[in-house]
């Protein structure tokens, strides 16, 4: 099945409705390989479908986060940054010395939603973490 028709398909699934503007996003997300900017997206798709808003891709955006097909992660900087996830949980190791990006492990962190719904009584969303801290380069740069 082609991506445009996965995506199509997995939208009326959930009872959403299946706009050229979605799938343009949704698209420019699935293929990008790494992580945009809502202006970066905007771009992409604004090179297909010139009248797209930018409310228009932060809503689909939002859609797709709800549905686990996108994440957004705030790397420090000015902007969120959107991902394609495909409903795999993921997880960032962000250095706040160089922003530098390592991928954790999905499996890292199992059992956390358990023990915090155990302990606290609190139903978390630990679908897509982003830890901050510095990374080995930077501490060892550094003398620490």
């Amino acid at each position: 099945m082609a991506c445009e028709q996965e995506t199509a398909a997995i939208l009326r699934g959930a009872g959403q409705r299946v706009t050229p503007q979605r799938l343009l996003v949704a698209a420019v997300l699935r293929h990008a390989g790494r992580h945009l900017s809502a202006a970066e997206i905007a771009r992409e798709v604004r090179a297909r479908y010139p009248v797209v808003d930018v409310s228009t891709i932060y809503r689909t955006v939002e859609m797709l986060k709800g549905l686990h097909l996108a994440t957004a992660t705030d790397m420090g900087g000015d902007d969120l940054l959107f991902e394609w996830s495909a409903g795999e949980a993921h997880h960032h190791l962000i250095c706040s010395r160089c922003r530098a990006m390592q991928v954790l492990d999905r499996d890292y962190l199992d059992g956390l939603a358990e023990r915090v719904g155990r302990d606290f009584g609190f139903q978390a969303d630990v679908h897509h973490f982003a830890i901050f801290g510095v990374c080995r380069d930077c501490r060892e740069g550094a003398g620490a």
